[in-house]
């Protein structure tokens, strides 16, 4: 490898806003804020809400007349 033309592999923490902190590795290096990780994020707590299709579906043919 080239010297001097690779960026800073430093220590870096992820703050999520449930308050969680990721404590990695990263070019990014210092203290960033994200949004969601995988304490909160619905899909990983098992809270996920989940979309009435048959309604949609039956929805879709009575409006077109269609019988199944």
């Amino acid at each position: 490898m080239k010297a001097e033309i690779h960026p800073k592999y430093e220590a870096t923490v992820f703050n999520c806003a449930c308050g969680r902190k990721i404590q990695t590795n990263s070019t990014m290096g210092g203290e960033h804020s994200v949004e969601i990780c995988s304490e909160c994020h619905p899909f990983f707590t098992g809270k996920q809400k989940l979309v009435d299709t048959a309604g949609r579906i039956d929805k879709f043919n009575r409006r077109y007349n269609r019988d199944t």
